[in-house]
């Protein structure tokens, strides 16, 4: 998609750049303040907990994005370099066992930095895009990490409101979805809420196979962009939204010698 068209979509549209200064990095995350965390930790009910995320080097293979590789996981020492006498045990008689992991950086559940995307030259707050050379100077992930995102979170569950396991290839989510779902499910979406959208589309990954997650052309079900989705994530001032997809909206790879992120689908 042309750089003007993307211009010409958020064009008018709220923009939270400068609102924490010009030497912001974290985003909605400000949102996430000691208050927030409070309101979180006051609505558990039943202690439960949940892991959000996914193993690396999984022997199924990892749902990354197509063309990238998944985790590679080499042992530099086992039991069997003790058997063999290539090393010996620590005093007292300790042994133990090492490894390592090379990946990409989205090669598993993962924060995108506001850096990661951009049009027009610019990051997010406005910083210029020559200062992702060589390494991230603004807009990382390490920014994100080290305030952590802690605070009252939702999870709405489109395919169960929907009456199906996952959704399909390329089926859209709007904004009257997320208010639609919400309401069935009885939950109150209210500011600073961090917004969890699952899709199912994680798990035709691990049950139907790579060669079904990945069949061509590659489209991600997700939100799909419209004027007002924008405006109730400005106004309702979301400090985070993750997904079990890849790119959280409708995504479109329809090669595997060319990238395109589809924007917008009507």
């Amino acid at each position: 998609m042309a750089d003007a068209s993307v211009k010409e979509l958020l064009k008018n549209l709220p923009t939270n750049w400068g609102r924490w200064g010009k030497d912001d990095e974290l985003g909605g995350l400000n949102f996430l303040t000691p208050e927030e965390v409070a309101r979180g930790i006051a609505s558990i009910k039943s202690n439960k907990t949940f892991a959000l995320s996914v193993t690396i080097g999984n022997p199924k293979g990892d749902p990354v994005w197509p063309g990238r590789s998944g985790a590679v996981k080499l042992m530099t020492q086992d039991k069997g370099s003790y058997a063999s006498g290539k090393l010996q045990a620590l005093p007292g008689g300790l042994e133990y066992a090492d490894d390592y992991v090379t990946m990409y950086l989205q090669g598993s559940t993962q924060f995108d930095a506001l850096g990661h995307t951009w049009y027009d030259n610019q990051l997010y707050n406005g910083y210029s895009a020559d200062t992702t050379m060589q390494g991230m100077e603004k807009a990382s992930v390490h920014p994100l990490a080290e305030h952590t995102a802690t605070g009252h979170a939702v999870l709405l569950d489109v395919p169960r409101f929907r009456g199906k396991p996952h959704l399909d290839k390329g089926e859209t989510i709007t904004l009257q979805d997320l208010q639609d779902v919400a309401k069935k499910q009885g939950t109150t979406i209210s500011k600073h809420d961090i917004l969890l959208i699952r899709t199912g589309w994680l798990e035709v990954f691990y049950a139907q196979g790579a060669e079904k997650f990945y069949a061509p052309p590659f489209i991600e079900p997700g939100l799909v962009y419209s004027k007002e989705l924008v405006e109730w994530f400005h106004a309702m001032e979301i400090p985070l939204l993750g997904t079990d997809t890849i790119a959280n909206e409708i995504t479109v790879r329809p090669t595997m010698q060319s990238e395109l992120w589809l924007l917008t689908r009507a």
